[in-house]
């Protein structure tokens, strides 16, 4: 037994190193294959059918469970939500929720030290929690996901709305501070990172974008017909293009294109929009499966006036091979080419000629959903994100190593 002894310590040295006395902290011996620790903190549980930035964000998630790490999600109201906790669990995640946890700084407080990275979501959720994770967390690296820039959504909606920019200056001297204090912040377009490198080109800034793949396109020119919208309605960018739409455009496509149905598709439809519905206008709110609308309508639509990030609802419409008519800014840093893999239109006239142009012409309309579909799997594969997340995983083994 002593001879076998020193036989098997000798083999196992290496691997014996890695591991804890016996019966301390048996959890995280449960995990020393695990890559990196990341733990992710979001506002609240990821809804992934009803809005873009959670989807993005589930897959984040997948890829790196994908990639060998433990993953934990955490959303700051601690909420537990069906069937979204068991979509996550299914998928590898370990989720923490009320009343096991009692709030971000407690859960730290006991576990902070465990991760490598600490992925901190949308700009107040990082204001809140920051300081707990420098703290508690000291090791790992603090990564700043902004989904979108929030100060440059609020600078343009000023713009749009011609009030004083005071409160959208106040916003954007807050993010950028974050932007500093974090290791890493992640944005979704080229755009918004060549702005960061202006405005804060101490920080180190790197493009993690939408996800998607692409879908089968089911049906023909031919047998498609209406045009749909979709977006959750939590998010103001979307009601107010929707409103503009209904009032500034829908009669210009209803003399153009009479008879053509548009279907808003999306959670949380204000009263403004519900009260606009007609033959032609159908409000269907939220819908489980969006699949059929995408596969049967002829054109998707996004009329954005502000905003900021990359629009998921263009990324996804162009997945299924759906043509898109937008406006400039909702097609901001995708890489897009109008009359090549889009069209736009910035006025209510132009954007209705638009949707007519592609409405009414199947050469078009096979240029724009062949050339939109090449768009999704050049710049928002899960290849791409593959290899930008990889990046990242290197940035916190550097840290460490340091």
């Amino acid at each position: 037994q002593v001879v076998n002894q020193g036989t098997f310590l000798a083999k196992w040295a290496d691997e014996l190193k890695r591991h804890r006395p016996n019966g301390l902290a048996p959890e995280l011996e449960r995990d020393r294959w695990a890559r990196r620790r990341v733990l992710a903190i979001d506002a609240c549980m990821l809804t992934p059918d009803q809005d873009s930035g959670s989807q993005r964000t589930q897959q984040v998630l997948h890829l790196l469970v994908k990639l060998g790490c433990k993953v934990t999600f955490i959303a700051d109201n601690l909420e537990y939500r069906q069937p979204y906790v068991t979509m996550l669990q299914q998928a590898g995640v370990e989720v923490q929720f009320h009343p096991y946890a009692r709030s971000i700084a407690e859960f730290l407080g006991r576990h902070g030290s465990e991760f490598d990275v600490v992925v901190i979501a949308r700009h107040y959720i990082a204001a809140k929690h920051i300081d707990a994770v420098r703290a508690f967390a000291p090791n790992a690296l603090v990564v700043f996901d902004t989904h979108d820039l929030h100060f440059l959504r609020e600078e343009r909606l000023a713009a749009l709305e011609g009030s004083g920019g005071a409160m959208a200056g106040s916003s954007r001297e807050a993010e950028l501070a974050l932007i500093r204090r974090a290791d890493v912040t992640l944005v979704v377009s080229p755009f918004e990172k060549d702005l960061l490198e202006q405005l804060a080109p101490e920080a180190k800034v790197m493009v993690l974008s939408n996800i998607h793949e692409l879908r089968p396109r089911a049906r023909s020119f031919a047998e498609r017909e209406g045009l749909v919208f979709i977006g959750g309605f939590r998010h103001p960018p979307n009601t107010d293009g929707v409103l503009w739409y209904a009032k500034e455009v829908l009669p210009k496509v209803r003399e153009k294109l009479p008879g053509v149905k548009t279907y808003i598709v999306g959670s949380d439809v204000p009263p403004t929009i519900k009260k606009l519905a007609a033959e032609d206008f159908i409000v269907t709110g939220y819908v489980a499966d969006i699949a059929p609308y995408f596969s049967g309508c002829r054109v998707s639509i996004s009329p954005l006036r502000y905003g900021a990030g990359v629009k998921g609802k263009v990324n996804l419409a162009m997945s299924y091979g759906v043509p898109v008519v937008a406006t400039t800014l909702s097609i901001e840093g995708m890489h897009l080419t109008p009359g090549v893999d889009v069209l736009t239109g910035d006025d209510s006239e132009a954007f209705a000629d638009a949707v007519a142009r592609v409405y009414n012409d199947e050469q078009l309309w096979q240029v724009l959903s062949e050339g939109g579909r090449e768009n999704v799997r050049i710049h928002f594969s899960h290849e791409v994100a593959l290899s930008a997340i990889t990046r990242l995983l290197a940035f916190s083994q550097d840290r460490q190593l340091s």
